[in-house]
């Protein structure tokens, strides 16, 4: 049976950093052209820039105006920004930031519609963006409220190492706070369920990292492990989940013993980030968990620094869009063997 063409909705966040470099250099691969149908929300008049800057002329949208019309064969544009867009590399404007919110909101409104199958959304500035429309942390936030998700889990993932993080863009003052048996749990029966359903794992084992160094030293460095962790892991492997730990965070990675798992979860945000883009960055990919729409991202930021010079790896932006196909079509098994389970047989009476 022939695959299936994945329609790959990609917002082209900030119009100021390395986006456009990412997202075309990635298109203009052909394997990506065989597996997806790939639908820019962005600006022509932007994107036209960026080929200019980056001396790119084997390469061209087709501009339309709606997912229906996408070409298979090519790499398709919507316009989500008027005509005086402008872009000034490297720089964070407030135009900048609009542009991100205007062709994010866009992709979303058409996703719910049903118009693509999943997305992939290039780097925002997160202080650009903020507005009496987006007042949010990040996409992650966003995301979890436009879908009305209760919950929703950064997932870094790479082909060795996955790791996940209870909490996740807050202070780290705020941290010992926000931690609480039941968020560990809810957290817990995420990272699970994604690694069942979306990356096809039988019986997935997950590492749980400690919060204080050396996972507390039973008691002696905080109370965190034996008050709220160990109690979360045990209530979870009660509920069939293989959660083990807490370990200490250095020891756990300078070991490689993330290497006998199939995911991590980290207490917060630099405690699994951190070690992960050290190990991944090229490789990584952030994957939101939990949600209904399959969505992606890159692990770097909007990179100003080498806007429009043509040295951004499109590395982590391929893998995004490869991922998201992979989970797309992992999640679409799941679905059907999970609508046809097997029948039970009354054998009682030896029928």
């Amino acid at each position: 049976m022939e695959n299936p063409r994945v329609r790959v909705g990609i917002t082209h966040g900030d119009i100021n950093g390395i986006g456009y470099e990412v997202i075309i250099k990635t298109l203009m691969e052909q394997r990506i052209m065989e597996d997806c149908i790939p639908i820019v929300y962005g600006s022509p008049k932007v994107a036209a820039y960026h080929r200019k800057a980056l001396n790119i002329s084997n390469f061209s949208f087709n501009h339309i105006n709606h997912p229906s019309e996408a070409n298979a064969k090519r790499a398709n544009i919507i316009d989500c920004m008027d005509d005086n867009a402008r872009v000034e590399l490297g720089k964070s404007t407030e135009h900048a930031g609009e542009g991100s919110f205007l062709a994010l909101k866009r992709a979303i409104t058409d996703y719910k519609q049903g118009l693509f199958d999943v997305l992939i959304t290039a780097p925002i500035n997160k202080h650009n963006i903020q507005s009496d429309k987006f007042g949010f942390k990040g996409h992650t936030e966003y995301l979890a409220k436009e879908f009305e998700t209760s919950d929703a889990l950064m997932l870094m993932v790479s082909e060795l190492l996955r790791v996940a993080v209870v909490t996740g863009h807050i202070t780290l003052k705020e941290v010992s706070g926000a931690i609480s048996k039941e968020k560990i749990l809810t957290k817990l029966r995420i990272l699970n369920r994604t690694l069942i359903e979306d990356f096809a794992i039988t019986g997935p084992k997950i590492a749980v990292l400690g919060l204080n160094p050396h996972a507390g030293d039973q008691g002696l460095l905080g109370g965190e492990e034996t008050e709220i962790i160990i109690p979360a892991l045990k209530t979870a492997r009660d509920e069939g989940i293989m959660a083990i730990g807490p370990f200490a965070a250095d020891g756990f990675f300078g070991s490689e013993n993330f290497k006998k798992f199939d995911a991590v979860l980290a207490m917060y945000h630099d405690q699994g980030l951190a070690p992960f883009k050290a190990l991944m960055f090229d490789r990584g990919v952030n994957f939101t968990a939990g949600l209904p729409v399959i969505r992606t991202s890159p692990v770097h930021g909007t990179a100003y620094e080498i806007a429009g010079k043509d040295v951004a790896s499109p590395d982590s932006f391929r893998h995004a869009i490869f991922l998201a196909l992979d989970i797309f079509k992992n999640r679409m098994i799941y679905k059907e063997v999970s609508k046809n389970p097997l029948p039970i047989t009354d054998i009682s009476e030896g029928g």
